[in-house]
């Protein structure tokens, strides 16, 4: 009689034996599969948890650019206010017309009546050029207080000079006035290429 072959380890074991087996196999696929995905799953996070920094570094940026830009911006514009301001008080150009309607409009209010004005040449100076106009007005002693305190407060920086005084009296009312002539400088800046001149220039021409 042939001897028996021998079976396979797995099949020598009970039952019971290969339930404990096979759960063991099943918890080692288990356990790898669950290693294999939660690392997966890790580096993922990681992944989100740079790319999330790296967004915040941007938003940071952004924010500090955005502050930057609107402080630049304010600048700008408190520049351009002062600007403007400058340009009142000492404009780029003679700006006759303007010069004139504001010290007719002075004239208006304080009451003296402006019977002649007469623009003159512009006097070159070391750090800017005179813009000169004689004036003669004619009012009572407080309306030409007047309209020497309304010049004197006007935005554009305007000089009277050469003050002659001489009394007169009114045709109609026959009421004691005072004519006054004088000359009026307003001043404008230099332009590119203007060279200074002669600080003695000063005064009509």
């Amino acid at each position: 009689m042939a001897p028996r072959a021998p079976g396979s380890p797995l099949g020598r074991l009970s039952i019971s034996a290969k339930i404990v087996v096979g759960l063991l196999l099943a918890g080692i696929v288990a356990a790898v599969y669950l290693v294999v995905f939660f690392a997966d799953v890790d580096g993922q996070i990681s992944q989100a948890i740079a790319s999330e920094q790296t967004l915040r570094g941007d938003l940071q940026k952004a924010e500090e650019a955005k502050i930057a830009y609107q402080r630049d911006l304010e600048d700008k514009t408190r520049r351009q206010q002062l600007e403007r301001e400058q340009r009142k008080v000492l404009p780029d150009e003679a700006e006759t017309p303007s010069f004139l309607a504001a010290v007719q409009g002075v004239a208006t209010t304080s009451g003296v009546s402006l019977s002649s004005y007469q623009p003159q040449d512009e006097v070159m100076d070391e750090y800017y050029i005179r813009v000169p106009m004689s004036l003669t007005f004619v009012g009572r002693f407080h309306q030409v207080a007047r309209f020497l305190f309304g010049v004197g407060q006007l935005d554009r920086v305007i000089n009277i000079e050469d003050i002659q005084i001489t009394q007169t009296t009114d045709p109609v009312t026959r009421e004691v006035m005072l004519e006054v002539k004088c000359l009026a400088t307003a001043f404008r800046a230099k332009k590119a290429g203007e060279t200074g001149g002669s600080k003695a220039g000063r005064g009509r021409k």
